[in-house]
């Protein structure tokens, strides 16, 4: 069992998801430092793997969002030329259409996977490292030796949070971590969502999960899947409501 900071007593959760945005990582890394790097090194990635199975799997993703896109008439789409075109324009009109896409700051599949792909072949590299919180180290070590399971969801892809908890700036993270979720369990504002990943866990019930996000709609998904609730607050993080009802924390070590 363990302390809480209000003196009460509560029961040692079982299994902790973290989310990442304003709960384990500053906003501000994810926003301003990888989201415009994947945005400004797009036609570099292209250019160096353009011919790898991969960023062609990542380009076929492209090309069929970005046909929905047109038949939808989403602002910024523009046709991607066909391979016979010659590999400069493909990636031309492939910067274009991703610039918008960030630009929207869309949630699709085609834009996660190739923003995964450039953060990748960049952090492995050293010109990226990922960033989190002082106190998320040495509460995650803590939690891995009570015999807690963490673990992430967020709406980066899974690629994604791999790279941010192993390449930070505290090491590799990832030996605390049991496993990554990402949106393609669901939107995380949505119940069903952690009704499913509840199901995956193999708890007996939902309240011996922990939840921790730094927004709110998310935190009501949860509390009505029946999932233990802690909102953080961190400094750049959005608003709550008054009277949320929600325990609210400024450092993993409260927990």
């Amino acid at each position: 069992r363990a302390l809480a900071s209000n003196s009460d007593i509560e029961p040692l959760r079982r299994c902790i998801i973290l989310d990442i945005e304003g709960t384990t990582t500053p906003i501000s890394f994810v926003t301003d430092v990888l989201f415009p790097y994947a945005r400004d090194n797009v036609g570099r990635h292209l250019d160096a793997t353009y011919d790898s199975a991969e960023t062609q799997d990542d380009i076929k993703l492209l090309r069929a969002q970005v046909q929905e896109d047109l038949e939808n008439g989403v602002a910024g789409a523009v046709r991607i030329p066909s391979s016979d075109a010659g590999k400069e324009e493909v990636i031309a009109a492939l910067v274009t259409n991703v610039e918008a896409m960030i630009k929207a700051d869309r949630k699709i599949t085609a834009l996660k996977a190739l923003q995964g792909h450039i953060w990748q072949t960049w952090f492995k590299k050293n010109e990226l490292e990922g960033v989190v919180y002082d106190d998320v180290p040495k509460v995650l070590e803590r939690w891995a030796a009570l015999g807690v399971k963490v673990y992430i969801y967020s709406r980066g892809s899974r690629l994604a949070q791999r790279l941010l908890f192993g390449y930070t700036n505290y090491g590799d993270l990832r030996k605390y971590i049991y496993g990554f979720f990402d949106t393609t369990v669901g939107n995380k504002k949505e119940t069903k969502s952690y009704h499913k990943i509840t199901a995956s866990l193999g708890v007996d019930h939902p309240s011996e999960i922990l939840f921790v996000t730094d927004v709110y709609q998310e935190a009501i998904a949860a509390k009505t899947a029946g999932l233990e609730v802690i909102i953080s607050v961190k400094p750049g993080n959005g608003p709550l409501p008054d009277n949320h009802g929600f325990r609210t924390i400024k450092s993993f070590s409260e927990i």
